[in-house]
């Protein structure tokens, strides 16, 4: 499936990994700017993509900056040893990307509409974060050596607030001035197969397109004046390239029988996203697909997250700690 496919169905690839995939295509050659690193945990596969130059970034529609993604199939299983584990390896890669003193202030933000369970995996995040600021406010007593502060917040979205939620995070991060942001949002994928599975984290925070809204507005270094880590999980996948995968497999299948391939081959080769495209067209080519069990998904996800941000926020406190004070 080429680029020109995602570009007529306006369809915005999240992951900067299927991102690299798409404009490799078949060649397998590395786009010159990108270099990728990769390494194998009992329980995960990491691959690390940095996009070191500007004719990259545009090639790739991913600003400079590096996207690690966290690729592990057990994060939708019932495992909490392994969840664990992921956590851990979550906590580590996020030390990468940020060097905070001590004292530094976070604040985390979910992204997303809690009243859609796909979109609600950064508000989630959120319940679930261990959050400290007010203690060093009003009970420094209860604090624990190399505890930073962190405050968090879900600020939903336009259609709930009617205010843009740039807009409330820009005004959160002026007033508490904070020395990061980690913004948490819902991603769309390419690869059903990604669903629930991957965790991507980026420097480079949230950019325009990105997410399952479509609406993002920029939250990053320019627009914030502090960095911003970005973290996503893929729910959903379009419905145009379920069907496009589908068409493609099943082209594929028919070499089998050269008569009948011979003959469908001769179609135009645009048949199928025309043929697609109608039948998305009273969605506008934007039916968005999750599955059934996308609740556990979240939930599970979620957890990992938010333990993995508080591991890499307060590496000093000890896990059986973290439910005293989420208390």
């Amino acid at each position: 499936m080429n680029l020109d496919f995602f570009q007529s169905f306006n369809i915005n690839v999240d992951l900067a990994l299927e991102a690299r995939e798409i404009i490799q295509g078949k060649s397998g050659q590395e786009i010159p700017g990108v270099r990728v690193d990769r390494e194998k945990y009992d329980f995960a596969t990491v691959t690390i993509v940095n996009v070191e130059e500007k004719s990259a970034e545009s090639v790739m529609g991913k600003p400079v900056g590096t996207y690690i993604t966290i690729e592990s199939p057990v994060i939708k299983d019932n495992d909490p040893e392994a969840h664990h584990q992921i956590g851990e390896i979550l906590a580590a890669q996020l030390m990468k990307l940020f060097n905070l003193p001590e004292g530094a202030s976070i604040l985390v933000v979910g992204l997303g509409n809690w009243n859609a369970t796909p979109d609600a995996l950064g508000p989630k995040v959120v319940s679930m974060t261990m959050v400290t600021r007010h203690i060093f406010n009003y009970a420094p007593k209860e604090l624990r050596p190399g505890m930073r502060k962190v405050s968090a917040l879900a600020p939903g979205v336009l259609g709930l607030t009617g205010i843009e939620t740039a807009e409330v995070i820009r005004g959160v991060v002026e007033k508490t001035g904070p020395n990061l942001v980690i913004a948490i949002d819902s991603l769309g994928a390419r690869n059903v197969s990604r669903i629930g599975t991957t965790i991507q984290i980026a420097n480079t925070g949230v950019n325009p397109g990105s997410g399952v809204g479509n609406q993002r507005k920029a939250l990053n270094m320019e627009t914030l004046g502090v960095p911003v880590v970005a973290i996503g999980v893929p729910t959903v996948v379009n419905a145009a390239v379920i069907a496009k995968d589908t068409v493609d497999l099943f082209m594929e299948q028919l070499r089998n029988n050269q008569t009948v391939y011979n003959v469908v081959s001769t179609l135009n080769p645009n048949v199928s996203s025309q043929v697609i495209e109608k039948i998305l067209e009273p969605f506008g080519g934007q039916l968005m697909v999750t599955p059934k069990e996308i609740d556990d998904l979240i939930q599970r996800a979620s957890k990992i997250i938010a333990g993995g941000i508080t591991k890499a926020l307060h590496p000093n406190l000890h896990p059986d700690e973290y439910e005293y004070y989420l208390h």
